[in-house]
């Protein structure tokens, strides 16, 4: 893998309106989430933790979506690819995954749709914002 075509402002600025997007996505349906989740929010931990690993989890998937659509496109990322592969990565990994996991921990399709949507709508954002900020400008000289 080559790191020098990552636009680390990209993956940055991706992750970040990706965790914002998360808090408006779940604050939105935090009542629907809780019930599908089976949680009670009285008896619920309050923790910080779950909020960073959610931001590095998502600098993660900035990264690595930054590698596929640069090299996928020849180290000409746009935001029509970030949008594919997002669409595509999440069709084939994500989705799939929520799906096996709520099924054998006894979820219903509600918390997958709800869970699900969050993470189409994550790799979307990423897709688009490391397509839009594109390869890293060539060093001067």
């Amino acid at each position: 893998m080559d790191f020098s075509t990552v636009n680390w402002l990209a993956v940055i600025v991706a992750a970040v309106l990706a965790w914002l997007f998360g808090a408006v996505w779940y604050t939105g349906l935090s009542e629907p989430w809780l019930r599908a989740a089976k949680l009670d929010p009285a008896t619920m931990k309050r923790s910080v933790a779950p909020f960073i690993i959610s931001f590095i989890a998502e600098l993660i998937m900035a990264l690595v979506m930054t590698l596929v659509v640069g090299t996928i496109t020849g180290g000409e990322p746009n935001p029509l690819a970030g949008v594919i592969f997002g669409f595509v990565l999440w069709l084939g990994f994500v989705a799939t995954t929520l799906s096996v996991n709520h099924r054998f921990e006894g979820f219903g399709w509600d918390l997958t749709l709800i869970d699900a949507g969050h993470w189409l709508g994550v790799l979307i954002i990423i897709g688009v914002v490391t397509g839009w900020f594109g390869a890293p400008a060539a060093p001067a000289g």
